[in-house]
Protein backbone atom coordinates (compact mmCIF):
# COMPACT_ATOMS: atom_id res chain seq x y z
CA UNK A 1 0.00 0.00 0.00
CA UNK A 2 0.85 3.49 -1.02
CA UNK A 3 2.45 5.55 2.02
CA UNK A 4 -0.40 9.18 1.52
CA UNK A 5 1.15 12.44 1.49
CA UNK A 6 -1.05 15.63 1.86
CA UNK A 7 0.36 18.88 0.25
CA UNK A 8 -1.36 22.19 1.74
CA UNK A 9 -0.39 25.58 -0.10
CA UNK A 10 -2.42 28.34 -1.66
CA UNK A 11 -0.01 28.63 -4.22
CA UNK A 12 -1.54 26.44 -6.86
CA UNK A 13 1.92 26.08 -8.53
CA UNK A 14 3.76 24.60 -5.71
CA UNK A 15 1.05 22.20 -5.28
CA UNK A 16 1.26 20.86 -8.85
CA UNK A 17 4.88 20.84 -8.64
CA UNK A 18 5.06 18.72 -5.12
CA UNK A 19 2.12 16.46 -6.55
CA UNK A 20 3.77 15.97 -9.84
CA UNK A 21 7.22 14.95 -8.02
CA UNK A 22 6.00 12.87 -5.11
CA UNK A 23 3.11 11.20 -7.72
CA UNK A 24 6.39 9.74 -9.12
CA UNK A 25 7.66 8.78 -6.28
CA UNK A 26 4.62 6.25 -5.72
CA UNK A 27 3.10 8.23 -3.00
CA UNK A 28 -0.63 9.02 -3.05
CA UNK A 29 -1.03 12.41 -3.48
CA UNK A 30 -3.49 14.80 -2.02
CA UNK A 31 -3.72 18.41 -2.29
CA UNK A 32 -5.38 21.56 -0.43
CA UNK A 33 -5.60 25.36 -0.89
CA UNK A 34 -6.76 25.70 2.55
CA UNK A 35 -7.32 25.08 6.02
CA UNK A 36 -10.67 23.28 5.72
CA UNK A 37 -9.45 21.50 2.74
CA UNK A 38 -6.77 20.10 4.39
CA UNK A 39 -8.70 19.06 7.73
CA UNK A 40 -11.25 17.19 5.35
CA UNK A 41 -8.74 15.60 4.04
CA UNK A 42 -6.71 14.47 6.91
CA UNK A 43 -10.08 13.33 8.55
CA UNK A 44 -11.23 11.60 5.29
CA UNK A 45 -7.58 10.05 4.10
CA UNK A 46 -5.76 10.11 7.02
CA UNK A 47 -2.37 11.09 5.21
CA UNK A 48 1.06 9.76 6.84
CA UNK A 49 2.56 12.46 5.93
CA UNK A 50 1.46 16.50 5.60
CA UNK A 51 3.92 19.30 3.54
CA UNK A 52 2.44 22.11 5.44
CA UNK A 53 2.66 25.67 4.12
CA UNK A 54 3.06 28.26 7.27
CA UNK A 55 1.48 31.65 5.42
CA UNK A 56 -2.15 30.53 4.25
CA UNK A 57 -5.32 33.05 4.06
CA UNK A 58 -8.07 31.92 6.78
CA UNK A 59 -6.21 29.62 8.84
CA UNK A 60 -2.63 29.64 9.12
CA UNK A 61 -0.05 26.24 9.19
CA UNK A 62 -0.06 26.77 12.96
CA UNK A 63 -4.01 26.66 13.40
CA UNK A 64 -4.03 23.93 10.96
CA UNK A 65 -1.29 21.82 12.99
CA UNK A 66 -3.44 22.78 16.49
CA UNK A 67 -6.49 21.38 14.89
CA UNK A 68 -5.18 18.35 13.28
CA UNK A 69 -4.02 17.60 16.58
CA UNK A 70 -7.25 18.13 18.37
CA UNK A 71 -8.60 15.42 15.40
CA UNK A 72 -5.93 12.85 16.88
CA UNK A 73 -4.30 12.97 13.72
CA UNK A 74 -1.12 10.98 13.83
CA UNK A 75 0.44 12.17 10.43
CA UNK A 76 3.94 13.49 10.29
CA UNK A 77 4.61 17.39 9.62
CA UNK A 78 6.66 19.44 7.85
CA UNK A 79 6.57 22.87 7.59
CA UNK A 80 7.07 25.10 4.58
CA UNK A 81 7.45 28.89 4.57
CA UNK A 82 8.42 31.57 2.72
CA UNK A 83 8.78 33.61 5.71
CA UNK A 84 11.98 33.59 8.49
CA UNK A 85 9.48 33.59 11.17
CA UNK A 86 12.06 31.75 13.83
CA UNK A 87 8.77 31.97 16.53
CA UNK A 88 6.23 30.17 13.91
CA UNK A 89 8.88 27.30 13.09
CA UNK A 90 9.63 27.37 16.86
CA UNK A 91 5.98 26.72 17.55
CA UNK A 92 4.97 24.29 15.32
CA UNK A 93 8.04 22.23 16.47
CA UNK A 94 6.36 22.01 19.81
CA UNK A 95 3.31 20.84 18.04
CA UNK A 96 5.42 17.79 16.80
CA UNK A 97 5.96 19.31 13.14
CA UNK A 98 9.24 17.48 12.28
CA UNK A 99 11.48 19.48 10.35
CA UNK A 100 10.97 23.15 7.91
CA UNK A 101 12.05 24.29 4.51
CA UNK A 102 12.40 27.64 3.31
CA UNK A 103 10.92 28.55 0.30
CA UNK A 104 12.24 28.84 -2.46
CA UNK A 105 13.30 25.36 -1.84
CA UNK A 106 15.38 22.65 -3.19
CA UNK A 107 13.27 20.16 -4.85
CA UNK A 108 15.92 16.99 -3.80
CA UNK A 109 15.85 18.30 -0.47
CA UNK A 110 12.58 18.34 -0.01
CA UNK A 111 12.07 14.49 -1.64
CA UNK A 112 14.70 13.31 0.93
CA UNK A 113 13.28 14.19 3.86
CA UNK A 114 10.10 12.93 2.95
CA UNK A 115 11.31 9.71 1.83
CA UNK A 116 13.27 9.49 5.40
CA UNK A 117 10.21 10.81 7.20
CA UNK A 118 7.77 8.00 5.43
CA UNK A 119 10.07 5.16 5.15
CA UNK A 120 9.16 2.14 7.60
Amino acid sequence: MNKKLLIVDDQYGIRVLLHEVFEKDGYDTYEASNGKQALSIVNKQNPDLVLLDMKIPGMDGLEILREMKKMGAEANVIMMTAYGELEMINEAKKLGALAHFAKPFDIDEVRKKVKEHLAV
